[in-house]
């Protein structure tokens, strides 16, 4: 691991909804892996943030029946692509997912480190 003065706003980036077939059970498992990433990139002295953090509160909130709706398509992968313009770098964990692809394209494209394990990540002085 490299060292840095500051912490960086990290985003967690991995499948949702790809590989699932929208099953819920396989969903919350996407989702806990992103957020077991979160915590240790938290313990790594950054700040990580997931997408899903963002977007699912609005989509509810915008009154979205199901997953997949019009609603859910409309504000889901355009919120993450926001919040990485906020972010200081991506960590892409899990399987295959178009979104994430997309997701470290836009982060390339903005000069953005992307990580692909916690180890890689900078440790933060204390």
């Amino acid at each position: 691991m490299n060292t840095s003065q500051k912490n960086m706003m990290i985003l967690v980036a991995g499948p949702f909804r790809s590989g699932t077939n929208d099953d819920p059970v396989l969903i919350h498992r996407n989702t806990e892996l992103m957020e077991q990433y979160a915590l240790r990139v938290y313990e790594s002295g950054h700040l990580p943030v997931l997408g899903e953090w963002f977007a699912l509160p609005l989509i509810r909130t915008a009154g979205s029946t199901v997953l997949g709706d019009d609603i859910f398509t409309a504000l889901f992968h355009p919120v993450a692509m926001r919040l990485l313009g906020h972010c200081d770098a991506v960590l892409r964990v899990g399987g295959p997912s178009q979104g994430c692809d997309d997701m470290l394209r836009l982060a390339k494209e903005q000069g953005k480190p992307v990580y692909f394990a916690v180890e890689e990540l900078p440790l933060v002085e204390e």
